[in-house]
């Protein structure tokens, strides 16, 4: 299926729209507890600032079909700032379009143009579809295991 995608910052009008797409990611596709809307929307806000993070979202022909989502941080053994691209979601029947892509490059373009030692990104071991496509898309599996608390 050939796609006419957008690319775009989230904007606050569009918090009603991507809400929806964050529960969908959060809840059916990680199966995580569902945090309250006003933690999604406070989220969303903070986002839209672009102080701490900016997230990005996919538009085909006025619906939101996608976001990807990167976090502002430092990296101590580089001395420097990265960008930590921690969601990349595409609804199922846009997968394999080429959204992805546009969304991970978007990301990568923004990481180099604002001077980002480097993008970095994780994502679930038993997801292999992402894995496959990360490493198409040039990346390279790190040494580092990921704990969480």
């Amino acid at each position: 299926m050939k796609v006419t995608v957008v690319i775009r910052p989230t904007e606050q009008t569009d918090k009603e729209k991507v809400t929806p797409l964050m529960y969908e990611y959060i809840v059916d596709f990680y199966k995580r507890p569902r945090p309250s809307v006003e933690k999604v929307h406070r989220l969303i806000d903070i986002l839209v600032e672009q102080k701490d993070g900016i997230q990005y979202v996919a538009e085909v022909s006025g619906e939101l079909v996608g976001f990807a989502t990167l976090y502002f941080t430092f990296n101590t053994t580089r001395a420097d700032k990265i960008t930590v691209m921690n969601d990349l979601y595409v609804i199922e029947r846009f997968r394999g379009t080429g959204v992805a892509q546009k969304l991970f490059k978007t990301c990568e373009q923004y990481s180099k143009e604002n001077d980002y030692a480097h993008m970095a990104w994780i994502t679930a071991t038993d997801n292999h579809r992402a894995q496959r496509f990360y490493e198409k898309m040039g990346g390279v599996r790190g040494d580092w295991l990921n704990y969480t608390i």
